[in-house]
C-alpha cells in the first residue's frame, strides 16, 4: 500500500491537483498491484480503464483541478489521512482498513483499497470505471466473492 499511497501522491502532483482523489489511488492501484488487476473481468476491460486514466492524467482531469473530491457518500474520517487527501479519498483509505482488520490483518492491501473504492458509487474512482465501460456492480461482486468481510460497505 505505501507504493500505492506514495505513487497516488506523484500523480497528484504532476497533474496539478490540489488532493489526491480516488482516481489517483485507483490509477496508481491498477498500475502496481497485479491481484487488483485480476480482479478486472479480463483484458480488454483492464485496458480501457488504464487508457481512461491515461487520458485524465493527461488533460481529461483538468475540470476536477482546483476541486475537492467529496462524494458525500460516506463520512470523511475525522483525522485526515495527510494534508492533501480529498475526503473521499481519505474515506476510502479508512474502509480499506476497516476491511482488513476484520479479516484479523494489521494493514491494508489492495483488494482492500478496491473494494473501498468501488463501495462508493459517487467517488472519482468510480466514474472512471463507469466511463471505462466497466460493470461496477459486478466489480463490487467479484469483490465480495474474493474475500468475504460481512459488510456490504466494504
Amino acid at each position: 500500500m505505501t507504493a500505492v499511497v506514495t505513487g497516488a501522491r506523484r500523480r497528484a502532483v504532476r497533474d496539478g491537483d490540489r488532493h489526491v482523489d480516488t482516481a489517483h489511488l485507483l490509477h496508481s492501484l491498477v498500475e502496481s498491484d497485479p491481484e487488483v488487476r485480476d480482479a478486472f473481468d479480463g483484458g480488454p476491460q483492464l485496458a480501457r480503464v488504464l487508457g481512461y486514466l491515461v487520458q485524465r492524467s493527461i488533460g481529461y482531469g483538468l475540470r476536477w483541478q482546483g476541486t475537492q473530491e467529496d462524494s458525500g457518500a460516506f463520512p470523511a474520517v475525522r483525522e485526515p489521512a495527510g494534508e492533501g487527501w480529498s475526503p473521499s479519498a481519505e474515506a476510502a483509505m479508512d474502509r480499506a482498513l476497516r476491511r482488513a482488520l476484520r479479516r484479523g490483518e494489521l494493514h491494508a492491501d489492495g483488494l482492500d483499497l478496491l473494494a473501498a473504492l468501488v463501495a462508493d458509487p459517487r467517488c472519482r474512482a468510480v466514474e472512471v470505471l463507469e466511463r471505462a465501460g466497466v460493470a461496477v456492480e459486478a466489480l463490487r461482486g467479484r469483490m465480495a466473492d474474493l474475500r468475504s468481510t460481512g459488510d456490504p460497505q466494504g
